[in-house]
């Protein structure tokens, strides 16, 4: 078992239930999955690009990534629909809890003056989204082998009601928010 998983089961659940005074160890919200997600807008000209962007997702998630296309048609972009224009890995388990647990201890910490993760990214429904603007801040990342510089999106989906209960779920699981 994870053990940032074995610490929400052992800690957090009874913390949340303490704090907002749940009566049923169900109610409590869970995080259901990640998904990070990376778009390749220059696979329209160079296929290449996909190949390295599914490479790099999968050293970094240990899954392989499915490829996402293009819903309609875009001329100005020279963009067909169907056509390959990003990729995404959905975790859940044991693999999701690890790959949280090393974003929160090991890859945040390694960004440049980091000030925290924002606060405002909650969608309103009790998920979460991050930014990263480059997948070098991973040290499953050779800076050698990479070809271009890519940013990602991670997505946190829990069973939390509101962005506050969610917001609360997520310090407790360590994440670095910001003062503001």
């Amino acid at each position: 078992m994870s053990r940032l998983k074995e610490r929400y089961k052992k800690e957090i659940v009874p913390k949340l239930m303490e704090l907002r005074g749940y009566k049923n160890i169900m109610q409590v919200p869970r995080l259901e999955k990640v998904v990070i997600n990376i778009g390749v807008g220059e696979a329209i000209q160079n296929a290449k690009a996909l190949e390295a962007a599914e490479r790099d997702l999968a050293t970094i998630c240990g899954q392989h990534p499915v490829t996402t296309r293009a819903k309609k048609s875009i001329s100005t972009f020279k963009l067909r629909a169907g056509m390959p224009i990003g990729l995404k890995v959905t975790l859940h388990g044991n693999r999701m809890y690890d790959f949280l647990d090393r974003l929160v201890n090991a890859v945040l910490p390694r960004v440049r003056e980091f000030q925290g993760v924002s606060r405002n990214s909650f969608d309103g429904r009790g998920n979460y989204t991050l930014a990263i603007k480059e997948q070098l801040i991973f040290p499953e990342i050779e800076y050698d082998k990479i070809d271009k510089v890519r940013g990602l999106e991670v997505s946190i989906i829990t069973t939390a009601k509101t962005n506050d209960e969610s917001r609360q779920l997520l310090e407790l699981l360590g994440m670095p928010f910001s003062r503001d």
